[in-house]
């Protein structure tokens, strides 16, 4: 099994940057596909991004594209998601999970505590 642990998250200014950061244990780590996903106030979780085991593929929603950045690390058994131009809209508790590559949450094993991302505008 795998294990995750969040960082990263704060308050930030709209058109401001955050990087995230997931921190895995666990010996098979380069084994999953990681996955960012957010649930803001009120709303269902929603997909974010998404990771091969490798690192060579990579899925990102629309709400996101161009903005944001996955990627991960296997020797540091870290997954990162750098988030640019940040939008009020999302602000939301940003949470990693480890699975099977989908944007479908029920997809992913292991879930994170979460991390509050607050984009003020």
């Amino acid at each position: 099994q795998v294990q995750l642990v969040e960082s990263g998250g704060g308050l930030v200014q709209a058109g401001g940057s955050l990087r995230l950061s997931c921190a895995a244990s666990g010996r098979t780590f380069s084994s999953y596909a990681m996955g960012w996903f957010r649930q803001a106030p009120g709303k269902e979780r929603e997909f974010v991004a998404s990771i091969n085991w490798s690192g060579v593929s990579t899925v990102y929603a629309d709400s996101v594209k161009g903005r944001f950045t996955i990627s991960r690390d296997n020797a540091k058994s870290t997954v990162y998601l750098q988030m640019n131009s940040l939008k009020p809209e999302d602000t939301a508790v940003y949470y990693c999970a480890a699975g099977s590559m989908s944007i479908w949450y029920k997809m992913y094993n292991y879930w994170g505590q979460g991390t509050q991302v607050t984009v003020s505008s």
